[in-house]
């Protein structure tokens, strides 16, 4: 037997590892894992290449629970380590400059957070659950003897020899009291299945269970069958032209437990310039709220990463659900956190440009497949819009809208309808169906569309695309922005205009409301409270992201109607308590015709209606 001390500063990096991990322990067995991945990937090259003789049975990893000894043992038939091995790989910790990153990384808990898998410190993520740890292994080398390394603090240790007789190694893992969960088969099942379902090693768990007596006459009970519990050849390392729907749809169910069917996903299969794989799909989003329930997995050799890193997924593509496999993610120390270099960038931007092309290809060749599930993609595609000018140079031809007759067009589509020849390029919309029906039927009576734009980040979209389109000088007016394309020209009495703002302020009890007067197309309408298009949405976007309590002074005009009868006869009216009420109620209609009446003012024009009546009937 001899003895040693893991080298370089151990006495630094164990309080390290356990504090920065505490929160994730069971990262542990993804890392033990993952190195019995390598040990058997090492030896397959030695056998493909000549170097080595290939053994019998599937190449293989087992973890056995066995509460009785309170222990997990994890076991590969890979490469195997011969003494010599174990002091440089794990006893000497080796990599450069671990004082160095200790000193670092000793201050930044939060970005740091998972550092092993790398330079020797993957191994000892066991020691954050257990008290003692024991490696058995055994080298492929036929004259190399077997080799027990045992440590109960990841700092000293002792060696000696193993009684393994077969090649490979097996790490014994003594579970803590705290940590006593992991031996519960249920928990471990649901660790193994988030970090190692689709690692390229077939895994195998079992549990030791106590043997129980027979009853008389009855035969001994079979010991359980280790259960695989991962996929060795997952969907995404397919070609594409190998899947089917129904393989796609079912991994997807599988992955990310949606029983609701994809709409559509994006195959990525690329080799040149970095080698990438994976899978997007395009969730139905039920409503705004659960547009950002979307998960990206991130996997390296199939070996999972984390979920949603952001150097490599772009924040609004993070609304969707997939895998991505990278083997050639340069990661730091950290399996969870990415080197921010130009390579990842690059990885990035080829994803974005094929999502961007998909949705382009889908509109161009199922285009009502497209728009019957535009309602569910669209606050995605108009998210990426603003976040990224690139995606939307890639797939503005794919912009659609709905319009209040149900139809969808594009931006183009629209203007060349709507504003074919005219120097105004204006883009009609509603942000309420039912309650700004009036003012949409004042435009559709012309036949000119009135698009629907009724979700949060619409007001952030349509801002968005009046810069992305300045030099087309597109603009975008709710119905009730603006009466100038609802009006005829004529001449009114600026006389008249002023007694009717004075009677109308009074009665509105608001001195800053513009009162123009103008002869409508529709004869019928008596008038319309029209809100500056800007001064609105800015507003709205304070109210809605974080303004508070601030209220701001809408820049509101009353326009009245110089045709209708009612209008001419306030022209000629008495400023009496009749006129008032009469001013008061067309003010009401034309508010009522935008958004509902609240609180005191509804119950006053209720009340003034019933008024005005008992007065019509009096008469």
């Amino acid at each position: 037997m001899s003895k040693g001390t893991v080298s370089i500063n151990a006495e630094n990096i164990m309080p390290v590892i356990k504090q920065w991990l505490y929160s994730d322990k069971d990262i542990f067995a993804r890392e033990l894992i993952s190195n019995g991945c390598d040990a058997i990937r090492k030896f397959r090259w030695l056998v493909n290449n000549g170097q080595a003789e290939a053994g019998e049975g599937e190449d293989r990893i087992d973890v056995i629970i066995n509460k009785e000894e309170g222990t997990l043992k994890f076991i590969d038939n890979g490469i195997g380590m011969t003494e010599e091995e174990i002091v440089k790989y794990i006893a000497q910790v080796a990599f450069s400059g671990a004082s160095d990153f200790i000193t670092k990384y000793a201050d930044e808990k939060d970005e740091s957070a998972g550092i092993i898998g790398h330079f020797g410190l993957g191994f000892y993520s066991a020691f954050m659950v257990s008290d003692k740890v024991v490696i058995d292994s055994r080298s492929y080398l036929a004259d190399a003897p077997a080799v027990r390394w045992t440590s109960e603090d990841g700092m000293e240790y002792e060696l000696e020899p193993s009684d393994r007789a077969e090649r490979g190694t097996c790490i014994t893992l003594y579970i803590d009291e705290a940590d006593k969960d992991f031996l519960n088969l249920w928990t471990l099942r649901s660790t193994l299945e988030k970090h190692c379902a689709f690692m390229p090693v077939p895994i195998y768990l079992s549990e030791v269970k106590k043997p129980e007596e027979p009853k008389e006459g009855e035969e001994p009970p079979k010991p359980e069958e280790p259960q695989q519990i991962n996929d060795t050849h997952p969907l995404w390392m397919k070609r594409p032209n190998d899947c089917t729907d129904d393989e796609y749809k079912d991994f997807y169910r599988k992955v990310f437990n949606d029983f609701e069917e994809p709409l559509f996903w994006i195959h990525l299969n690329a080799e040149f310039p970095f080698n990438l794989k994976g899978i997007l799909y395009f969730p139905r989003i039920k409503n705004e709220f659960t547009a950002s329930e979307g998960i990206v997995k991130l996997y390296n050799n199939q070996v999972f990463v984390a979920d949603n890193i952001k150097e490599v997924i772009p924040e609004f593509l993070l609304l969707l659900k997939g895998v991505i496999d990278c083997p050639d993610l340069p990661l730091n120390v950290s399996r969870s956190f990415l080197q921010n270099d130009g390579y990842v960038k690059k990885m990035a931007a080829y994803i974005t440009r094929k999502v961007a092309d998909r949705l382009v290809t889908e509109f161009n060749t199922k285009r009502e497949d497209y728009q019957r599930y535009w309602d569910d993609i669209h606050p995605f595609v108009k998210y990426g819009c603003i976040k990224d000018e690139k995606f939307y140079d890639r797939v503005k031809g794919a912009l659609i809208f709905k319009t209040t007759a149900g139809e969808y067009v594009t931006l183009d589509e629209y203007l060349k309808k709507n504003c074919d020849g005219d120097a105004d390029k204006t883009v009609y919309y509603a942000s309420d169906e039912k309650r700004q029906a009036q003012m949409i039927k004042l435009y559709t009576d012309q036949d000119r569309d009135v698009i629907l734009l009724n979700t949060l980040i619409d007001d952030n979209f349509i801002s968005f695309l009046e810069y992305a389109e300045r030099d087309a000088k597109v603009s975008f007016k709710r119905v009730d922005a603006a009466a100038d394309s609802l009006t005829e020209e004529g001449e009114t009495s600026e006389d008249a205009r002023k007694k009717l703002e004075g009677l109308f302020r009074k009665a509105m009890a608001d001195e800053a409301v513009e009162v123009q007067l103008k002869p409508f197309k529709d004869e019928d309408m008596i008038a319309m409270i029209t809100v500056d298009e800007q001064n609105r949405r800015f507003t709205e976007m304070s109210s809605r992201w974080g303004g508070g309590d601030m209220k701001l002074p809408e820049k509101r005009t009353l326009v009245l109607n110089d045709k209708h009868p009612l209008v001419k006869w306030l022209q000629d009216a008495g400023d009496d308590e009749r006129t008032e009420a009469v001013c008061a109620q067309v003010a009401d209609l034309a508010e009522m015709a935008r958004q509902p009446l609240v609180a005191d003012r509804m119950v006053d024009f209720l009340k003034r209606s019933n008024a005005l009546l008992t007065q019509l009937v009096e008469k």
